[in-house]
């Protein structure tokens, strides 16, 4: 345990140090987040910072092999989808790359990655208030379906990192969680190591992304937490089926707000792809006019009320579909509430 401890401490200053680097760099070459009608920010802000997140992790899984941690397929389902989703958001961020050319480069890595983890792991589920359980293995329909949760999983991270330290708290309370559920669950492979290890590298660079953020993340770094968290979620499925749930619990914020927002937008009629700030983080940010005030309490939201479920499910016997029902419609009803894809000229929370 001691030897971890110094891991997670050397990850968590050397996130710090280089995000401060990165942000040398970045107002050097004046890499600048511009504002913009469609922005949550009123000041130009460098980006491109979320390279610390990639770069100390990528480093540590090594570590994490040696210690005995993390299995080779596992290290490299994370160090080539997460490298080559992060180079794509990099190129990205330093210039643009077409969406279309984006979202083949996305899929591409998700292939990569759900191939060393063995793919989409079979779905095991029962109904709420039945003994029967459900085994579904969908064959090469299930891994199309694993592709596209991945891909959509690394887009949501992006759409949700609008605002200052959201997607940051978001990572490191998901990942605690998860560590957490591996932990209780008598962890004898050490699971655990992995997601804490992200946290601390992500703990580091919000120490310059917290509201007021001195730097951006960047497409390199919200695709590549997108996609990690994603292949944690599927690593976790091979560990107990019931896990997978439980990790869908814990990213039920990113998840509904997303969702619900593409599918509002879209019954709109508007361009999906198109640059917006009408997610309910988004919404809720200007109402109370504080990034703070919303990124600390979607930060408490994950720990005092989505990880208590998804512990419930991964290790209390609580029905997988119950759980996630009992997590996700307070955050839909959240999401109308703030108005979450309505066109911004018809938002009534706008001030």
């Amino acid at each position: 345990m001691i030897n971890f401890v110094w891991v997670f401490f050397i990850a968590l200053i050397l996130a710090v140090i280089l995000t401060g680097l990165l942000r040398r760099y970045a107002l050097a070459a004046s890499l600048l987040d511009m504002p913009n009608a469609r922005s949550s920010h009123s000041t130009p802000t460098p980006r491109g910072g979320g390279l610390s997140i990639v770069i100390v992790f990528l480093l540590g899984l090594p570590v994490l092999l040696a210690m005995g941690v993390l299995s080779a397929n596992t290290l490299w389902a994370l160090v080539g989808a997460g490298a080559w989703v992060a180079l794509v958001g990099f190129l990205d961020d330093h210039g643009h790359i077409p969406a279309r050319w984006r979202l083949l480069a996305h899929f591409i890595g998700a292939a990569w990655g759900l191939y060393w983890l063995g793919g989409l792991p079979p779905l095991v589920f029962s109904l709420p208030m039945s003994l029967d359980v459900y085994f579904i293995d969908l064959g090469w329909a299930g891994q199309i379906l694993g592709l596209f949760y991945l891909v959509w999983l690394l887009n949501l991270y992006n759409f949700m990192d609008g605002i200052d330290g959201l997607a940051s708290i978001e990572a490191i309370t998901v990942c605690l969680g998860g560590a957490l559920l591996y932990l209780l669950g008598s962890d004898t492979g050490g699971h655990w190591v992995t997601p804490v290890l992200l946290a601390m590298t992500v703990a580091g660079f919000l120490f310059w992304n917290f509201p007021p953020a001195r730097i951006f993340m960047g497409d390199a770094g919200s695709g590549f937490l997108g996609m990690v968290l994603g292949l944690f979620s599927l690593q976790a499925a091979w560990i107990a089926p019931q896990f997978f749930w439980s990790w869908l619990i814990l990213l039920g914020v990113f998840i509904v707000d997303a969702s619900w927002t593409l599918a509002r937008r879209f019954l709109n009629g508007e361009k999906v792809y198109e640059a917006h700030r009408s997610h309910a983080y988004q919404q809720a940010s200007r109402y109370y006019r504080s990034h703070k005030t919303v990124s600390l309490v979607i930060g408490i939201i994950n720990v005092c009320w989505l990880t208590p479920l998804a512990l419930g499910v991964g290790l209390a016997g609580l029905n997988a579909l119950l759980g996630l029902a009992l997590a996700y419609l307070p955050l839909i009803v959240l999401a109308i509430y703030f108005n979450a894809g309505v066109r911004e000229p018809d938002l009534c929370n706008d001030n």
